[in-house]
């Protein structure tokens, strides 16, 4: 994994691009795991973590409704956290994470724990999102969650060159 946190930070100075992350399920796992790489300070803006249900409401201004409605483990509270997100922290590349690491949230036979949702921006407009599922422990399902990401990161990068 740190070979891929290191390529996509490359690419990520290669292109001037900035990033920043609101985090759920991951709390600031993906924050943390890029602030690592060598010259993160070229391309990380930050991140806010957003375990708790208030803090998406009142910190990146989702909905309550949007919350009761899908859960804050959705993928329409994920494109919501990210775009609220896109108002605090000034970056090129937004991207939000939810799910259901361990029991306890929203999880039913449809929405098992290990279903984790990520969400990017790329200058307000969708770059990727996607649903995911994992099994293992807590700690296994972060990693996996952080990995997928840094991975659809780098897919995305690479789709830029090819336009």
């Amino acid at each position: 994994m740190e070979n891929k946190m290191k390529s996509v930070g490359k690419m990520l100075i290669a292109r001037n691009l900035t990033i920043a992350f609101a985090e759920s399920a991951t709390a600031g796992r993906l924050s943390a795991d890029f602030s690592m790489i060598e010259n993160a300070g070229k391309f990380l803006k930050g991140g806010i973590t957003c375990y708790d249900a208030c803090l998406k409401e009142d910190l990146l201004q989702v909905d309550a409704s949007l919350i009761k409605t899908y859960t804050p483990e959705s993928m329409e509270v994920t494109k919501a956290i990210t775009l609220g997100l896109s108002k605090l922290i000034e970056a090129d590349i937004h991207i939000g994470i939810t799910g259901l690491a361990a029991p306890g949230g929203s999880e039913t036979q449809e929405k098992p724990v290990g279903t984790m949702f990520i969400y990017a921006t790329h200058h307000n407009e969708l770059a990727f999102s996607e649903r995911l599922n994992f099994t293992g422990s807590r700690e296994e399902i972060v990693a996996a969650t952080v990995l997928a990401c840094a991975t659809m990161l780098e897919d995305y990068l690479t789709s830029l060159d090819n336009q």
